[in-house]
């Protein structure tokens, strides 16, 4: 009973703490700061006069605007060495000449506002390593001096310079951003109705691209948010098997006190009054494993919500009290509805009857005929009545049932889950690919501290040196860099291809084929509003590329917005990539020990090297396998603690024909292998309707984790349960089953003849 309410509110407790807490540190810090529900981007030259689209604040359904803000996208290089290739990401540079205002009042975290040209504010969320106040970064030709670090909820910026500081920043000129706060922004498609009312009131092809607050929030809770399903489901299996298990032990503890009962009620005692007695006897184990499960809920909510607290700068961010107050109670309360009713029940039989039930019916003569049926079978003795006894008490075989359906429930949808979760990890990068990685820049001798004296190799050298090794199937050359996408602050990460597709998993659409084309993850399609199909706009010191979305992608690099394309699509921006990387798959049978000797002995003079792939890693994947093996566990002890506590009251039930029977001849053996029997046959049949319910729930649960998450898991990733797992799992029943009820059994076989034959 203690471990029942124990995993029960546990898994509550975390489930509800993260759903809460992980969206309190952003709302509080939005509406703090009256953030700007919809953040829109304005051509310069063909948004019309500064004057129209401040007009456009008075657009119906419109509350508050600030702006127009001059905005410009702009590389910020930092005033120390780099490594070889690097190139810092676009930002979104927007000209403020205060952080307040009506809407967006951007925090100060350390320093100053800009105050002048040649000075810059810096978005925290996206600061540069080791950047702080009085630091120098250089935008195009113009070095500006970091005067502060600011934050701003709605993520509108990645820095801030005084307005007239833009223009000098670029030679394409400047473009507007408008911050709007809606009357009605509570839905996506509120905000979307805000949005067209704003492209209607501005002059047409005016807007370059928009951002809702929704999206923000939804990125900052997503890698907590996935918890929640899984979470979900194993607190109501462990309140399932709380009902389940108390409901048993009171039962039992009602049916050994009959006697008493009656002499309680012939002292005076009323219905109600026994009725309290059993449920105060059932609340004290189970408040004990509310407080403890109070206290593991907070525990493991402590390294998850660490990243939400990291995102947003805050030290405290916690499960709330209410819920530390209002998950045990509501458990409580099925506890004691529970335990109530079979000992209510009992109390209201007349105290003459209950008395003269005694220990109450062992249920000798049930099952007689089943008995006799199974009897015509080629079977030992002890198997036969270890078969009947099942069908003799049926009800109390059912609930056998139930635990062990529960705990086989359990471990199906654990392996799935940690099934579809590796795949998860594995196939969550399409860059990773072949046996082998080879990179064009080597690491500097000295560490992190060396300098970066060494040049890229030539990736064309190297593709030769590739393709030369006779034991080298296939190689696929790739490039990083960042470039700008209207309405997204901070672009987004392009990998270019050279070579050979990828291998990879596919959502919707296909991978690209042609020129122009390009593939996206989902969360890239929410951030933007776009579609398979649709057209988006890449830029680069304002050269820009047309590409068409034609497929959706499953990937977890980058927060799943990186744009993939091949190289020549891109080719026009003349983009400064990072050095080339190159995914290389081997022949079968080679050994790539020695083919990796082989290769960097030619490949080092180039500055080049090769290493063996290195398997993805997540913290927040592995953080979900570790709380599923743990609730699992859990659930599957709880269960065949399930199964020792109803085959402990049938023993005792049964003490008197175990009497007899031993008496008639019946060793110990045998004693032990009729218990084990029926509980294997229960659970034999518990298991095969468990196994198909885990399965099911299974792939319930894990496309609910990958929405919360913002991405689409493959059909491929989720379809787990193959081969003859299916049917391992349907027999996973019968050991539980046999576990739980080993003891009483042992029990049953040591306990003398004589004895037994005087509990009559």
């Amino acid at each position: 009973m203690t471990l029942t309410t124990l995993i029960a509110v546990a898994a509550a407790t975390l489930a509800l703490g993260l759903l809460v807490s992980s969206r309190g540190p952003f709302d509080r810090a939005f509406e703090g700061q009256s953030g700007a529900h919809l953040t829109v981007r304005f051509a310069g030259s063909e948004g019309g006069t500064q004057q129209r689209l401040a007009d456009s604040a008075r657009t119906a359904g419109v509350a508050e605007a600030a702006g127009p803000y001059p905005l410009a996208s702009v590389r910020l290089w930092p005033l120390r060495e780099t490594p070889p290739g690097y190139t810092p990401p676009p930002s979104t540079l927007v000209g403020r000449a205060a952080p307040d205002g009506p809407v967006d009042r951007v925090a100060l975290v350390d320093g100053r506002w800009a105050a002048a040209p040649g000075e810059i504010v810096l978005e925290r969320a996206t600061l540069p390593p080791g950047v702080r106040p009085g630091a120098r970064v250089r935008a195009e030709r113009v070095e500006l001096t970091v005067v502060g670090i600011a934050s701003s909820a709605g993520r509108s910026a990645d820095a801030w310079v005084v307005p007239e500081q833009v223009a000098g920043l670029t030679t394409a000129g400047p473009d507007l951003q408008m911050l709007y706060r809606l009357t009605a922004s509570g839905t996506a498609e509120d905000v979307r109705a805000g949005q067209e009312a704003i492209a209607a009131a501005v002059p047409g092809g005016a807007v370059t691209g928009t951002r809702s607050y929704l999206d923000v929030r939804q990125v900052a809770q997503q890698n907590t948010a996935a918890f929640i399903p899984f979470l979900t489901v194993f607190a109501f299996l462990g309140l399932a098997m709380s009902v389940l298990v108390i409901g048993t032990v009171v039962s039992g503890a009602v049916a050994a006190g009959t006697r008493r009962i009656g002499i309680l009620k012939a002292l005076g005692f009323t219905p109600l009054q026994v009725g309290r007695a059993y449920v105060a006897q059932a609340l004290l184990p189970a408040s004990a494993g509310a407080l403890l499960g109070v206290l593991l809920g907070n525990a493991l909510a402590v390294p998850v919500m660490a990243q939400v607290a990291e995102v947003y700068g805050t030290a405290s961010v916690l499960v709330p009290v209410w819920v530390d107050v209002l998950v045990p109670a509501a458990a409580l309360a099925v506890v004691a509805a529970t335990a109530f009713v079979p000992a209510l029940r009992a109390a209201r039989l007349p105290a003459a009857l209950v008395i003269g039930r005694g220990g109450g019916i062992t249920g000798a003569r049930r099952g007689l005929r089943a008995r006799h049926a199974l009897g015509r079978l080629p079977l030992p003795r002890s198997v036969v009545l270890g078969l009947a006894g099942p069908l003799a008490r049926p009800t109390r075989a059912a609930t056998t049932g139930s635990a062990v359906a529960f705990g086989a429930l359990a471990v199906t949808l654990a392996v799935g889950l940690g099934g579809t979760l590796v795949a998860v990890q594995t196939g969550g990068d399409p860059d990773r690919s072949g046996a082998v990685t080879v990179r064009t820049v080597l690491p500097p001798e000295g560490g992190p501290e060396a300098s970066f004296a060494v040049r890229p190799a030539d990736p064309a050298a190297v593709a030769r040196v590739l393709a030369d090794h006779t034991d080298t199937r296939s190689s696929r050359r790739t490039s990083r860099t960042e470039v700008d996408v209207a309405g997204l602050t901070g672009g987004a990460p392009l990998v270019a291809y050279e070579g050979e597709g990828a291998a990879t998993a596919m959502i919707s659409g296909r991978w690209f084929a042609a020129r122009g084309e390009a593939v996206v993850a989902g969360r890239f399609l929410q951030a933007t509003g776009l579609r398979v199909g649709d057209d988006l706009v890449v830029s680069e010191r304002g050269r820009s590329a047309r590409l068409t979305i034609v497929g959706e992608v499953f990937d977890l690099g980058d927060d799943g917005m990186t744009l993939r394309t091949s190289l020549e699509s891109v080719a026009v921006l003349e983009s400064p990539y990072l050095p080339a990387v190159f995914g290389v798959e081997l022949t079968s049978g080679t050994d790539r020990d020695r083919y990796l000797a082989e290769l960097n002995q030619v490949l080092e003079p180039l500055g080049a090297q090769a290493s063996a792939t290195e398997s993805p890693s997540s913290s927040v994947l592995t953080a979900m396998r570790g709380l599923i093996a743990m609730l699992t566990l859990m659930l599957v002890a709880v269960a065949g603690l399930g199964v020792l506590n109803t085959v402990v009251l049938d023993t005792r039930d049964r003490v008197h024909d175990q009497g007899v029977l031993k008496a008639l001849g019946m060793t110990p053996r045998q004693t032990v292998v009729q218990v084990l029997t029926g509980v294997a046959a229960i659970g034999l049949v518990a298991g095969a309707v468990g196994a198909p319910l885990g399965a099911a729930l299974h792939r319930a649960v894990m496309p609910a984790m990958g929405r919360a998450a913002g991405f689409t898991i493959p059909q491929a990733f989720i379809d787990v349960h193959g081969g003859l797992l299916p049917l391992l799992m349907a027999f996973a029943g019968v050991p539980l089953a046999v576990a739980g009820a080993s003891a009483p059994a042992f029990w049953a076989a040591r306990t003398r003849t004589a004895r037994a034959l005087r509990a009559e």
